[in-house]
C-alpha cells in the first residue's frame, strides 16, 4: 500500500509561512534506517537491544555506564571519545554497545558496524584463500570507514602476530581519522589475577591507544545467563538479587599471563617486550 503521505515518492508537501514545499517523508527515513540497522551486521540475539529495554537496578559502576552510554547517543556525532565496556560476562555490555549503535543510526542516518573480534579476524583470514573472491581491503574497508564501530569481546581472540598487527592497523587508523569506536571485553584493567588482565591480552602500545580514544567504563553486574527466562523478564529487584548473591563460577576460564610476565610485574619491570617492540616506546 503506497504511504499516504507522499505515495511513496520518498518527499512529501509542506507549507512553511505560506510557502509549499517538499521535504522527505517519514516513510523513506525509515526505509533508511532499516537498510542501515540490516547492513550493521548486528547479530538476531541483540537487533531489539535499546537503552530503554536495559534493566538498571541499584549498582552504582552499572548505572553510570547507562548514563555514559546515553550521553554518547545524544550527543553523536560531536563526541570526542568512544566506550570501551569492560566486565566479567552475562552483565549486558554487548546489549548496551548494539543499543547505542541501533540508536545512533536511526537518530542520525550514520552508517555503523557491529563485529564480533573473532568473526571480524575469521574473515580477514578467509580472504587468503585464493577461493575466496573478497580481498582484504573489502573486509577492512568498512570496518576503518564506518561513522560507528562496535568491535566486541576485544582479547578474546588468540593472540599472534598478525593479530596483533590486524588489530593495531584498526584501531590506530580509526584514532587517526577521529571515527569514534565502542569495544567490549571481558578482561578486566587489574583483576586480581593478574594473568587475566586487558592489558596481557591485547598489549601495551594498544591498551595505550584504547585510553586516548575511549571512555573506560568498568562494571560488575548480574550475569544474565544464569537468569532462568521461564519466570517472565528479569526484573531489577531479580538482578539485583543475583547481583548481591552470584552463582559460583568455574575458576580458571581466563588465560593466563606467561611466566616470564608475570615475573617482571612482580619485580616492577615494565619493559615487557611484543612484537612491535618495546612497550612505551611508542
Amino acid at each position: 500500500m503506497a504511504c499516504l503521505h507522499c505515495g511513496d515518492t520518498g518527499w512529501k508537501p509542506v507549507e512553511a509561512e505560506g510557502v509549499q514545499q517538499v521535504v522527505r517523508c517519514d516513510c523513506w527515513r525509515e526505509a533508511l534506517s532499516g537498510k542501515l540497522l540490516d547492513d550493521a551486521r548486528i547479530p538476531p540475539r541483540y537487533r531489539k537491544c535499546s537503552l530503554d529495554g536495559f534493566v538498571v537496578y541499584p549498582n552504582e559502576k552499572l548505572q553510570k555506564a547507562v548514563v555514559r552510554a546515553q550521553a554518547f547517543t545524544d550527543a553523536f556525532p560531536v563526541v570526542e571519545q568512544g566506550l570501551f565496556f569492560v566486565g566479567p560476562p552475562g552483565i549486558g555490555k554487548t546489549h548496551l554497545a548494539v543499543a547505542v549503535l541501533r540508536a545512533v543510526i536511526q537518530r542520525s542516518g550514520a552508517r555503523g558496524l557491529f563485529y564480533d573480534t573473532r568473526e571480524l579476524l575469521r574473515l580477514i583470514r578467509s580472504t587468503y584463500n585464493p577461493v575466496v573472491r573478497a580481498t582484504e581491503s573489502d573486509v577492512l574497508r568498512p570496518v576503518i570507514e564506518s561513522e560507528l564501530l562496535v568491535l566486541d569481546d576485544l582479547g578474546a581472540e588468540k593472540t599472534s602476530e598478525w593479530v596483533d598487527e590486524t588489530l593495531n592497523l584498526i584501531v590506530n587508523t580509526r584514532y587517526n581519522e577521529r571515527r569514534p569506536t565502542i569495544f567490549t571485553s571481558n578482561y578486566e584493567e587489574y583483576p586480581e589475577n593478574l594473568g587475566d588482565s586487558l592489558i596481557d591480552q591485547v598489549g601495551f602500545r594498544m591498551h595505550s591507544r584504547l585510553h586516548e580514544m575511549c571512555e573506560f567504563l568498568e562494571f560488575r553486574g548480574a550475569d544474565y545467563r544464569f537468569y532462568d527466562a521461564s519466570k517472565g523478564p528479569a526484573t531489577a529487584a531479580d538482578l539485583l538479587n543475583m547481583y548481591k548473591n552470584p552463582p559460583s563460577r568455574p575458576r580458571g576460564t581466563g588465560r593466563r599471563a606467561s611466566g616470564q610476565l608475570k615475573v617482571r610485574f612482580r619485580e616492577g619491570k615494565t619493559d615487557v617486550r611484543w612484537p612491535g617492540g618495546k612497550a612505551g616506546t611508542s
